[in-house]
């Protein structure tokens, strides 16, 4: 990115809408016109694949589908495979937050309907032939599980296996589920790539996020399990975490399957070659995930209840990043740096030349010279008043941090409740120096802890399920924004 810039994190769920969940709908382009308005030129979001367990879209069953629950409902409505009785049956009552269990007893039934009255079988199957790496499997995969109605690991051995005979069968018992599948992931990569234009028109970037891993129960470990270190009856032999950090004092036991980099490197450049592409057509700009874990990761003995009985192995480091370079080369990248990182880990991301993150809400240690604090942020890297992964400005503030580290805060960002502390926070990190700035649209409306996105380490309803309200998207607030952004030269 040229020049000084800024923008807003949101993920799509996070959006506004009748319909239970955020959409790439008219509400996600009226968010796009307020981000314009603003002068904001990035509108980060979170991953657009499906979510895995506890809703999380850093445990997918896909490394490259996009997420059915966000399809626009008016869009498939204006397309006639749905009708304004069922749209009306579809609202949700919670416009404050993403009830899943809801979601996934109402949304797949009427999906269904649309898909029987859609009779344009030649564009799904131009979009199936367009998409050869990935798309047969997933849809096969997304038919089997509903089927079966269990996780990979406990699916019948031939399935499992792969062997042609079974899959041949499945395919014939299946084929109508099978085409759902497409016809879900052709409506979806068709309504991004709209979404996504529109944005460019308005002179936004996307600024994508890519999960390092996927989950175990996933199309990718199914139909290429040599990719990963699995046991003889495919079951992970070790999965992904990290030890302790600022994140969790006990460190963070995720279970992703790892990658199995010493067996099938060359495969697995390959795949991630792949994984690039695709992610080059969806983001102007990508947020790699742990990116640590390419140099050095976590791993955990299958069957280790903490993530405290890992210990770190050699990941494929910088020849994946010149491999990456090769293949996409104008697709910017940002390295997500956070957490335990040592002087060699420190010294690969600075090889990598890629920017990595800041984040205001470590910064304000009153005895120390943080590297996180604006004045000692560098040009090239991007900093956060927070993310999807820490408490909000707001709540920070006034729950997690310690009375010194306030004070410090207040003091150094001229903190003052008139002019509402979230906004400070924005002022301290769009003065820094970094190229560009980025805020959580939690920290732009000074919200609390009721509007966090995730708490690592932890499962339940309130993670990866907040929401904004139309309401809050008004003209103060990306007139207000518009100021910040013109007063620091980022607009």
């Amino acid at each position: 990115m040229k020049g000084r810039s800024s923008g807003i994190l949101l993920p799509i769920f996070s959006l506004p809408g009748a319909y239970g969940i955020g959409s790439l709908g008219g509400e996600a382009r009226r968010f796009i016109d307020f981000l314009a308005d603003a002068h904001q030129h990035v509108w980060q979001i979170l991953p657009l694949v499906p979510t895995g367990s506890g809703d999380s879209p850093y445990m997918s069953p896909s490394a490259f589908a996009g997420n059915p629950w966000f399809l626009d409902l008016e869009d498939l409505a204006a397309l006639g495979l749905l009708t304004r009785e069922e749209l009306s049956g579809a609202r949700c009552p919670d416009p404050d937050h993403v009830d899943y269990a809801w979601l996934h007893a109402t949304r797949l039934p009427l999906l269904r309907r649309a898909w029987a009255r859609d009779s344009d079988r030649a564009s799904r199957t131009a979009f199936l032939e367009s998409q050869p790496g990935w798309l047969s499997d997933h849809a096969l995969f997304c038919a089997l599980h509903d089927r079966l109605g269990q996780s990979l690991d406990q699916w019948p051995d031939a399935i499992r296996r792969r062997e042609p005979d079974a899959l041949n069968r499945c395919r014939r018992e299946l084929s109508d589920e099978i085409d759902f599948q497409i016809f879900l992931q052709y409506h979806f990569f068709r309504q991004w790539r709209s979404l996504k234009a529109y944005a460019n028109d308005k002179d936004i970037s996307i600024l994508g996020d890519l999960p390092i891993y996927v989950s175990a129960d996933s199309a990718q470990v199914w139909a290429h399990p040599e990719l990963f270190q699995l046991d003889e009856n495919f079951l992970p032999s070790a999965v992904a975490g990290v030890p302790p950090d600022a994140f969790s004092e006990v460190g963070q036991h995720w279970g992703n399957p790892l990658y199995d980099w010493a067996g099938h490197r060359e495969a697995l450049f390959l795949w991630w070659g792949e994984r690039m592409k695709n992610a080059a057509l969806l983001y102007d700009m990508v947020r790699i995930d742990h990116f640590r874990g390419l140099h050095t990761y976590w791993s955990i003995p299958a069957g280790a209840e903490h993530a405290l009985e890992g210990h770190w192995e050699p990941g494929p480091g910088q020849a994946l990043l010149n491999y990456l370079a090769s293949e996409v080369p104008k697709l910017e990248l940002i390295a997500e740096d956070l957490g335990d990182l040592d002087e060699s880990t420190r010294e690969f991301i600075t090889r990598s030349g890629l920017p990595g993150m800041k984040i205001l809400v470590y910064a304000f240690d009153p005895v120390g010279e943080s590297a996180y604090l604006p004045h000692n942020c560098p040009r090239d890297a991007v900093i956060y008043t927070g993310t999807h992964d820490t408490p909000t400005f707001v709540q920070w503030l006034f729950d997690e941090a310690a009375p010194a580290e306030r004070e410090f805060a207040s003091r150094y960002l001229r903190l003052r409740a008139d002019e509402g502390f979230g906004w400070g926070a924005l002022c301290g990190a769009w003065m820094s120096p970094c190229r560009l700035a980025v805020a959580p649209l939690q920290d732009v409306l000074g919200l609390g802890a009721d509007a966090r996105i995730n708490a690592p380490g932890t499962m339940g309803p309130k993670n990866w399920s907040w929401r904004v309200r139309s309401a809050a998207l008004n003209p103060d607030v990306s007139s207000r924004l518009r100021e910040i952004t013109r007063t620091y030269r980022r607009g």
